[in-house]
């Protein structure tokens, strides 16, 4: 249920942006800049709005209303993209960009894009396209006090906690489909860099270790994706300690295309834990050990440690599997940020 009604949030908020200070952008904390955006983002909508975007912190059933599927198969709440004007998406999109990278940003509109270019393929149907990515925020924002921006639709689902100046990514969801096509005469992918960095480690492994790492069945599609929180799976595969340094870290360069994702500061707070923890991390593949030139792998691997899980899921369906992509980052222990202080 909503913590408060639409007109009491509406009166809350018009009070906040009245109080904002004006400051100096270069003295701004991350956590701050990304508070500026919401309250930027919010304050160009009227009370309707605000009150569809607007969610409880401790809100479960919006908190979990994310998914890889098309958003006609799995209902979002909160305001799509095709809802607002110009300024308000593009207010909207700047909120995202704050609580991003660079990367994590560019890989974002990619799979937007990728979208968008699905909707043009399949007759313009109502079920893909950029339109239909939805923005919410749980709680609210806040330099101190937990808050969340969630930002998805078909193959993306950003759960962006902040706590402070901690921020937790995860659960987070990116796919793509297409998984490579042509924008402005270039070649988009989208999920490129997770498909060669695993690659590369693979191949960097002996055989004694490549025996380890790949597994003896097949894995269709992702096993902790959407509906499957709180669950867990047992790890298996090469563990890190069997690994030298230089293929440790090559394993941490490809866990950084998901822990990048988030702004800078949380990406380095998170891969020093994931670091720390890197000789409890494991590394397991599963499908063919070969790729052609400039495309995307076929298996599915996993990257498992004490505070993570990495999936990526190539998915049989129409046709071309490295076209079709499903990705998973979860960190079983503090998803959704529930314990933003801990460890």
């Amino acid at each position: 249920m909503r913590a408060f009604s639409i007109r009491a949030a509406a009166s809350i908020f018009a009070l906040a942006f009245m109080c904002l200070p004006v400051s100096d952008p270069a003295a701004q904390t991350e956590t701050s800049r990304i508070v500026s955006a919401a309250n930027n983002f919010l304050a160009t909508l009227d009370q309707k709005q605000r009150g569809n975007v607007l969610f409880a912190f401790d809100d479960e059933a919006q908190r979990v209303r994310w998914s890889n599927l098309p958003t006609t198969m799995v209902r979002r709440a909160g305001l799509s993209m095709g809802e607002l004007n110009a300024a308000q998406r593009s207010a909207a999109l700047a909120l995202i960009s704050s609580a991003l990278s660079r990367r994590g940003f560019q890989k974002v509109q990619e799979i937007m894009e990728g979208d968008e270019l699905l909707k043009s393929r399949g007759g313009n149907t109502p079920m893909f396209g950029k339109d239909l990515f939805y923005l919410s925020i749980l709680g609210r924002p806040s330099e101190k006090e937990p808050w969340m921006v969630q930002f998805g639709g078909h193959h993306l689902a950003l759960n962006i906690t902040l706590a402070g100046e901690r921020g937790i990514l995860t659960p987070t969801l990116t796919g793509a489909q297409p998984a490579l096509y042509k924008l402005n005469g270039k070649t988009v992918r989208p999920l490129g860099q997770e498909s060669d960095k695993a690659m590369t480690l693979l191949n960097a492994l002996d055989e004694n270790q490549r025996k380890k790492a790949i597994l003896g069945y097949g894995l269709a599609d992702l096993v902790l994706g959407p509906g499957q929180d709180g669950k867990t799976i047992q790890p298996e595969g090469l563990n890190a300690s069997n690994m030298n340094e230089q293929q440790r870290a090559m394993l941490l360069d490809v866990i950084s295309e998901w822990a990048g994702i988030a702004h800078d500061r949380a990406a380095r707070v998170r891969m020093a834990e994931l670091k720390a923890e890197i000789k409890d991390t494991w590394f397991a593949w599963s499908g063919p050990t070969t790729v052609a030139p400039g495309s995307n792998i076929t298996a599915y691997y996993r990257i498992q440690g004490p505070h993570l899980v990495i999936e990526y899921a190539p998915q049989r369906l129409g046709g071309d599997v490295s076209m079709h992509v499903h990705t998973m980052y979860r960190d079983p222990t503090n998803d959704y940020g529930r314990r933003p202080k801990a460890r």
